[in-house]
């Protein structure tokens, strides 16, 4: 069984940074738009935005019967890599709400 994280590892150095880098952007758009009071800095930011995009990817996957080539997120020069730009942020808006609905009931 491949390791769930294999594809990114496969990229080398270089493809990690811009997993990261793509990660804080993805996540800042995602904090953006649903603007309020979330724990965690910059790290919680990348890491919100890379587990967004396994989502988005993984969520579009199962309503398209395909899912997007999520490398192509950094590629914003095509419609392809706008549309992945997209499916990351909507799946960070849905794992930033899931938090937010855990977090309230705790309250």
């Amino acid at each position: 069984m491949d390791h769930v994280l294999a594809p990114v590892l496969a990229l080398g150095p270089a493809g990690i940074l811009t997993w990261i880098v793509v990660g804080l952007i993805v996540g800042v758009i995602a904090k953006l738009l649903m603007p309020g009071d979330d724990p965690g800095g910059a790290l919680m930011t990348i890491l919100l935005g890379i587990a967004g995009a396994w989502v988005g990817g993984w969520l579009s996957g199962c309503i398209f019967g395909r899912g997007y080539d999520l490398q192509r997120i950094g590629d914003l020069g095509t419609k392809g890599g706008l549309v992945s730009l997209g499916i990351a942020v909507g799946g960070a808006l849905l794992l930033l709400l899931l938090y937010r609905l855990i977090a309230g009931r705790r309250d």
